[in-house]
């Protein structure tokens, strides 16, 4: 097996660690995707993941708590499941790193741009929990702005839908799939690749996407070999 892709920036959603049980964390699938991702780095992959923490706590639903009290209480959840896969990771005989946007001495090392890309270069897997360390920001804009500090070569976007769409396919037949779109495409059409801030900053730093469906976690391996799975936005 050959990677197409030196470094890359694996977004996982929180959503994705729970697996069938929708919410808290699957055993089984974490176990999957810590093999998975120790098949990147056996392919000489440089491997960092920003993992979300929706299976534990959604702030956007946290009716009439303050909006700045809810997103941190979600960076807490994300340090959750980057703890949790670190561990699946490290039982798949990967070597990993946690490092953290808030500082949690005790159980993470705190964010350095360059001790990140140093920890890459030594073929750890590098985890990065609480997002950018900022409320009002998503996960997904802490996966852009990593991905833009440590130079990955790509950002791939594990979802639960095969690509990007011009509407949702769920609800519409009709919906077409894109197998390339660009940044702009994105931002002008509201495609929802990603929230407008988190694609603004991919397009401003030159930072493609692929997207592509996380139900089977072997999607992965395909996409970093080459294989057009889903869809690449450039």
């Amino acid at each position: 097996m050959t990677a197409v892709y030196k470094r890359i920036l694996l977004k996982v959603s929180g959503e994705a660690l729970a697996g069938s049980k929708g919410t808290g964390l699957d055993n089984e699938t974490l176990k999957v995707i810590g093999q998975t991702i120790r098949k990147l780095v056996e392919m000489n992959v440089q491997v960092a993941v920003v993992v979300g923490g929706g299976n534990f706590w959604r702030g956007r639903s946290s009716e009439g708590m303050d909006r700045v009290t809810a997103d941190h209480m979600g960076m807490l959840a994300t340090t959750m499941n980057a703890l949790a896969l670190s561990d699946a990771l490290e039982q798949a005989g990967a070597v990993t790193r946690v490092l953290s946007a808030i500082e949690m001495r005790q159980i993470a090392e705190t964010y350095i741009r360059k001790r990140a890309i140093r920890h890459l270069e030594k073929g750890r897997v590098v985890i990065f929990a609480c997002g950018t360390g900022n409320p009002f920001f998503s996960t997904d804009t802490a996966a852009a702005l990593r991905a833009s500090e440590i130079e990955a070569d790509i950002i791939f976007k594990a979802t639960m839908v095969d690509g990007v769409y011009n509407k949702d396919p769920k609800k519409h037949a009709d919906a077409v799939k894109y197998s390339r779109v660009s940044h702009d495409e994105v931002l002008q059409l509201s495609l929802g690749v990603m929230d407008a801030t988190a694609a603004a900053l991919c397009r401003d730093n030159k930072v493609a996407i692929a997207v592509f469906d996380m139900s089977d976690p072997e999607n992965i391996i395909r996409m970093a070999e080459g294989e057009e799975l889903g869809t690449i936005v450039i």
